[in-house]
């Protein structure tokens, strides 16, 4: 008698003519069985009608002795099969006698219950990748994503002692246990789980990958305002919220970072509630979103090396004490420059995923190899008139269009706080009028975001930037008390700065008839304290635009930069930068922004250099009544 696997044969299956053996694995079920099969068998009991054989762990039966043409003790093994499966589950086999055969291994092959179909107090076997290992003082629990859902397993090895250590973050996995309710929630109290690996991991993965990828399609919104600018960017922002709902779907949190001001704060909320809305639905956990997102601003116009860091540190904390994977870094308002990328470099040794949503002006060669996507209209042939906080607040509504009553005056306070200069700014200040807001509360609501902004500097401030933007806010009238109370210490504080300043504001008309105003921050302008000093020259510069009528350039500076606004005037900034740094030798030059709002540093003792060579560009720029914002604020002062 021989005995071959069906993998050691040589021989094709379909045209081996042997019978078949089948040997089945040890959890093997009455499942994995059928009636006239070949089965190897053990001994576990001899009695005086036969003996009673196991062909698995799980799977027994008798062979009458009717049926038996050898004598066997406990232990023996022998080639049997099924005859019979009675209507109560018993099992009768007979002995079987083969000359030459072939063996087949057969492994069990459970009914999978997908995670959303789970029963409280049913035993069910689940196929997932695992999204979170967290070691508690008990029991080790395991974080689980298939197609439909997750959740939590608990195995215990010993008191605080890591069960299964073999399994690790992203492993395909197949759990079988008890389903009992944690905290309103089910959860597998685990009996077994086993790491699958080759053909029957991979099989999982793309189950998992094709579902995931049909729940994480995002909304189907109209646009708040008809745009064609604006419609180039909608297939990319479609592609991102595909990216971050795949991303809660599978478990990760979100690090958001956004420039801390009002565009970057109208841009960052709408956002950071529709994904916290989301988690909640997806993880059935009121709790969820504080462990799986984190929104906080930038203070600098770039992704700072101590921003990284901060980042890293509380990621990397996340997945020791907690099990995650992991953060996205999802970038608003800020991201696009070669500035960030010493930053991102950083996080690339941890293959932490990057996405931006950005309207500065941006460096694609320098940034996007280290990008998993980057949304900017310069990409798409516009400019920083689409405003970050117009995009993000459609991105928002397309991760949770139920937001969009709520979301309605966004744009327009993310427009006017960020002095945007496009043809539908009417058309968003008309949407906000139809909520309720007219243009004076948005241009309040707008200053005291950037007030909060300035006092939060490296804290979230949740719930203060929902009240003031009243999104996620449930009391209008705290809203609207707070408003008043930021905007109107904001109009102060303002006031008192401009009031230094203005004694010591130079002023010259450049050749291409521009008036540009300059001041030195450092000597004459109240220090930390609002308003900051690209807030304080662009105070100034409003205030100059609106008392001449003219093309206007402003510089304020201090020992080692200078903020940069212009009106009525092409500045390309960041073109001008870059021509700087080649110039000027020595001068340490770097900053960007827009055409006409901007910053730049530079090494203090090379100041009177860059700014002499920065006037004379300057000086040449063209004249260009389309980037005047006077007959923006003419047009809106009836609203």
């Amino acid at each position: 008698m021989t005995a071959e696997t069906a993998g050691d044969s040589g021989t094709d299956a379909d045209e081996d003519s042997r019978p078949v053996v089948y040997d089945l694995a040890p959890d093997c079920t009455a499942d994995d069985v059928d009636v006239g099969e070949y089965y190897h068998a053990v001994v576990n009991g001899v009695v005086a009608y036969g003996v009673f054989v196991d062909i698995s762990d799980e799977v027994s039966g008798l062979v009458h002795e009717s049926n038996l043409t050898g004598e066997y003790d406990v232990g023996d093994r022998l080639l049997v099969r099924l005859d019979e499966v009675r209507e109560n589950g018993d099992m009768a086999f007979e002995e079987a006698t083969l000359d030459d055969y072939r063996t087949v291994a057969v492994d069990h092959q459970p009914d999978i219950t997908t995670i959303d179909a789970l029963d409280i107090g049913e035993t069910a076997t689940i196929e997932a990748t695992v999204s979170q290992i967290k070691q508690t003082a008990g029991p080790t629990v395991f974080r689980c994503c298939d197609e439909t859902g997750i959740v939590a397993c608990t195995a215990f090895e010993d008191a605080g002692v890591r069960a299964h250590p073999e399994v690790e973050l992203d492993d395909a996995v197949r759990i079988s246990g008890t389903v009992e309710e944690h905290e309103g929630s089910p959860q597998i109290e685990v009996e077994s789980l086993d790491r699958l690996d080759g053909e029957e991991a991979e099989t999982v993965r793309e189950r998992i990958d094709a579902g995931l990828t049909e729940r994480a399609a995002p909304h189907d919104v109209d646009p708040l305002v008809e745009w064609e600018a604006f419609d180039k960017l909608r297939p990319d922002l479609r592609d991102v919220a595909r990216q971050l709902r795949r991303t809660v779907l599978e478990g990760r949190p979100i690090r958001v970072r956004h420039h801390a001001d009002g565009d970057g704060m109208c841009a960052s909320l709408p956002v950071q509630v529709a994904l916290e809305r989301f988690i909640r639905s997806v993880h059935d956990d009121e709790d969820a979103p504080r462990h799986l997102i984190k929104r906080l601003p930038s203070k600098a116009p770039y992704y700072e090396m101590e921003d990284v860091t901060r980042d890293l540190n509380f990621a990397l904390e996340g997945r020791e004490r907690h099990g995650q994977k992991l953060p996205l870094l999802l970038m608003l308002d800020n991201g696009s420059t070669e500035e960030d990328v010493p930053a991102y470099e950083n996080l690339a040794h941890y293959d932490v995923p990057i996405v931006v949503v950005d309207h500065h002006h941006p460096d694609p060669e320098a940034v996007d190899d280290l990008l998993d996507a980057h949304v900017n209209p310069y990409l798409r042939d516009e400019d920083y008139r689409i405003t970050t906080g117009m995009m993000c607040v459609e991105l928002a509504r397309m991760i949770d269009p139920e937001m969009t009553d709520e979301l309605q005056h966004v744009p327009a306070v993310a427009g006017l706080a960020d002095r945007s200069k496009a043809e539908t700014m009417s058309s968003f200040v008309d949407l906000a009028n139809e909520a309720g807001y007219d243009r004076t509360d948005l241009v309040r609501i707008g200053e005291a975001l950037d007030y909060a902004a300035h006092w939060l500097r490296y804290s979230e401030g949740k719930t203060l930037v929902s009240d003031v933007l009243n999104v996620d806010c449930d009391e209008a009238g705290r809203h609207e008390e707070l408003v008043d109370f930021l905007a109107d210490r904001a109009e102060r504080d303002i006031d008192r700065q401009l009031a230094a300043l203005e004694p010591h504001v130079e002023h010259e008309r450049l050749s291409n008839d521009a008036h540009l105003y300059r001041v030195d921050l450092d000597d004459f302008a109240h220090r930390f304290t609002y308003p900051a000093p690209g807030k304080t020259t662009g105070n100034l510069h409003d205030r100059k635009v609106k008392e001449t009528g003219d093309p206007v350039i402003t510089i304020g500076y201090g020992p080692d930069f200078a903020v940069l606004r212009s009106d009525g005037v092409r500045l390309d900034i960041p073109e001008m930068v870059a021509e700087l740094d080649e110039e000027v030798v020595g001068g340490g030059i770097s900053g960007g922004g827009h055409l006409v709002v901007g910053s730049i540093k530079f090494v203090k003792g090379m100041r009177s250099e860059v700014l002499d060579s920065l006037v004379e560009k300057m000086a040449d720029a063209e004249l260009d009544e389309a980037l005047s914002s006077t007959a923006a604020l003419d047009a809106h002062d009836g609203d």
